[in-house]
């Protein structure tokens, strides 16, 4: 049996790292093509093009391997099944399930890298590529930081602190601006306890205004809604905001219970915190359908129709995954449930498919 189970590995691994190779240099040619005319244009150097594709790698593999885990099930069974060596084995008297055993340990392993991926390489990748993106190539200036789970931003009226700012809403919460003169001197704080950029504008809620006036006791007033001066647009700040991609799970986790523990509503990134958990196991899964659907009969398979599965399948989990995971940033469904929909959807049809595989 340790013979079969080398063999099956031999097959699987050779078709899981050409896959691979393939993917990943499809991915970074694909983002290279989207973000050429922007390094064109900005006369971005071959060394920080380069760089940049190199920081997308990680995030590139971690993102593809479940569909090469899909498609290495699929092409491995699906060329012993069309060359009858699952029938041969059958009749030898072994149990065909055995063969997906050491291929569901690789899908587990995988499921592993890809977490640790997420959590210890991807958020350094991802803020470097866009600090090539945005910085060294772009020019943009970075006037602000994302410290303590805090925005601080040097404005061109003063300096900001912001608790929450949601870039899908363009909404801030638990909002300080400090005002200052042209002798730096803080002339008047603003605090708010929300603002939403509405018809090109920021409009406040529950607004407490405090001058300070030179040899005066400060004066404080409050307005239940207020439009600040306040130049700063939504896309400024999106540049400040560390984004859930740049946070691995256990710096996300903290994140929601800060926000929580000041009563913010972190909805949005509870769906992405389980969604780190929910897209490192789909690898099982999608292992287990590549089996069950490469054994469907003993004629069937072969390697275009793998294939043709792996894509079909493939791109049916990332639809149903991004629909989830969009309802459940727009409030629509748990976010529990948003982040595991696809999962529980796919493993149902997993435990189908693999019960009437005939042993």
């Amino acid at each position: 049996m340790k013979i079969l189970d080398r063999y099956v590995v031999q097959e699987y691994l050779r078709n899981f790292f050409l896959i691979a190779l393939i993917f990943l240099f499809l991915f970074v040619l694909i983002d290279f093509f989207e973000k050429v005319r922007m390094f064109l244009n900005n006369h971005a150097t071959v060394y920080q093009m380069l760089l940049y594709s190199f920081f997308k790698l990680p995030i590139a593999f971690s993102q593809v391997l479940p569909a090469v885990v899909l498609l290495s099930s699929l092409i491995t069974f699906g060329r012993l099944s069309r060359n009858n060596e699952i029938m041969a084995m059958k009749s030898s008297g072994v149990w065909v399930f055995r063969l997906a055993v050491s291929t569901s340990m690789i899908a587990a392993l995988s499921s592993v890298a890809i977490f640790l991926l997420n959590e210890w390489v991807n958020p350094y990748a991802f803020t470097k590529s866009e600090h090539i993106r945005l910085v060294e190539v772009q020019k943009r200036p970075l006037p602000g930081s994302f410290n303590q789970g805090q925005i601080w931003y040097r404005g061109q009226k003063g300096i900001y602190n912001f608790r929450l700012f949601d870039a899908r809403s363009n909404s801030l919460q638990g909002i300080s601006i400090y005002y200052l003169d042209n002798n730096m001197n803080l002339s008047m704080r603003l605090d708010a306890k929300s603002g939403k950029w509405e018809k090109g504008r920021w409009v406040f809620s529950d607004v407490l205004i405090t001058r300070f006036d030179r040899g005066d006791f400060p004066v404080v007033s409050s307005v239940k809604k207020k439009i600040p001066d306040l130049p700063e647009t939504p896309a400024e700040f999106k540049l400040v905001q560390k984004e859930a991609e740049a946070m691995g799970y256990f710096e996300l986790r903290r994140y929601i219970q800060k926000l929580q523990m000041e009563g913010y509503d972190a909805t949005q990134y509870h769906v992405d915190l389980y969604g780190k958990i929910a897209f490192p196991l789909v690898t099982i899964i999608l292992s287990i359908i590549g089996f069950s659907f490469s054994l469907r009969s003993e004629k069937s398979g072969g390697i275009f129709a793998g294939i043709g599965a792996g894509l079909v399948i493939g791109f049916s989990y990332w639809i149903v995954f991004a629909f989830g995971i969009s309802l459940g940033h727009a409030g629509t469904m748990p976010p529990l449930l948003a982040a595991w929909i696809a999962n529980i959807l796919f493993g149902a049809a997993a435990v189908f498919m693999l019960v009437r595989v005939r042993s």
